[in-house]
């Protein structure tokens, strides 16, 4: 069993950074996918990063340039760097992890970023 549990959603002022954080409990981190989906208020939850445990990283076309996704393995933890943020990134954040054998799959709560002036 995994739990995950982001943190790090604010408040932030257009052209602003955020970094979201979601930390994993559960054994071999290591070995899950890691990715970051944003759901907005009556819109689908989307997928807007992802990073594989091999390392492989891939973006939702609108947040490349923009957003960067990494994990450390020794702290269990995968990031979201967001930045140059846009009133449309406002959403909240959920951290989900995919097990690369098993493809057993778990979610966290979310964080939400509110992008506004």
């Amino acid at each position: 069993q995994v739990q995950l549990l982001e943190s790090g959603g604010r408040l932030v002022q257009p052209g602003g950074p955020s970094r979201p954080s979601c930390v994993a409990s559960g054994p071999i981190f290591s070995l899950y996918n890691m990715r970051w989906y944003c759901q907005a208020p009556g819109k689908q939850r989307e997928l807007v990063a992802r990073i594989s445990s091999g390392g492989t990283i891939n973006y939702l076309d609108s947040v490349k340039g923009r957003f960067t996704i990494s994990r450390d393995n020794a702290k269990n933890t995968v990031y979201l760097q967001m930045n140059s943020l846009k009133p449309e990134d406002t959403a909240n954040y959920y951290c989900n992890a995919d097990h690369s054998l098993t493809h057993r799959n778990y979610w966290g709560r979310g964080t939400q970023v509110t992008v506004s002036s």
